[in-house]
């Protein structure tokens, strides 16, 4: 099957897609975005989070014909092609990233979490409210403190820009 859609605002044709293929093994291997990571293939760990249609989701669990016709924004779509979004800044400032396995599906959520709050004119979140956006993404290389730095300093960083 071919599956036509828009990945990071440009139009993406995939041929000769299996019905079984995963939205994520479409990005990473057809359209050579290899920044969401395949880590469960399962929706357990979040590393393959992008988001469709404005929604975050753990796109091992999308079939790649479900994206006909959408819209997916993945990490490499974040930064406005001159340079890293505050979010992706956030982390690097922050000495929030390791392995960088779990980076992308965390840099998703906390992009997310803070468009749906300080974006929409609310408060910078709280520590629960950081924690259980980011509860779907496992992190095998810290202690999630300084992740938790991060989405703090990007959530301040955007209350600044208001």
């Amino acid at each position: 099957m071919r599956v036509t859609f828009t990945v990071n605002g440009q139009t993406q044709v995939a041929d000769d897609v299996w019905e079984g293929e995963s939205l994520l093994f479409v990005l990473r291997d057809r359209c050579g975005l290899p920044g969401s990571k395949n880590a469960c293939e399962q929706g357990e760990c979040g590393s393959c989070t992008v988001y469709l249609d404005g929604m975050p989701v753990c796109s091992c669990l999308v079939a790649a014909g479900q994206a006909e016709g959408r819209t997916v924004r993945t990490i490499e779509g974040l930064g406005n092609g001159e340079g890293l979004d505050p979010v992706q800044e956030a982390f690097v400032e922050a000495g929030a990233v390791q392995c960088g396995f779990c980076t992308p599906g965390l840099l998703v959520q906390t992009h997310d979490l803070l468009e749906r709050t300080v974006g929409s004119g609310g408060d910078v979140p709280a520590d629960p409210e950081i924690r259980e956006a980011l509860a779907g993404n496992l992190c095998r290389c810290t202690g999630y403190e300084k992740i938790l730095d991060a989405v703090r300093l990007a959530a301040t960083k955007r209350a600044a820009l208001r």
